[in-house]
């Protein structure tokens, strides 16, 4: 299965609660902190919602 790299890359603050609280259920914990994934349908949705806020790259198996 493939994996996704997500960076964090915009803060939170001035950003809804819901938002901040993905951000932590992705595993970031930091400005410009990468965290890897597998590319499941849940991961993706948890992505779609912070978009905005963070950067991702698709990286092979």
């Amino acid at each position: 299965m493939a994996k996704l790299k997500v960076k964090w890359k915009i803060s939170t603050i001035g950003f809804a609660r819901d938002q901040r609280r993905t951000i932590e259920a992705l595993g970031l914990h930091r400005l410009n902190h990468v965290v890897e994934h597998e590319d499941t349908p849940s991961i993706r949705g948890m992505i779609f919602k912070v978009r905005h806020l963070v950067e991702v790259e698709e990286v092979g198996a």
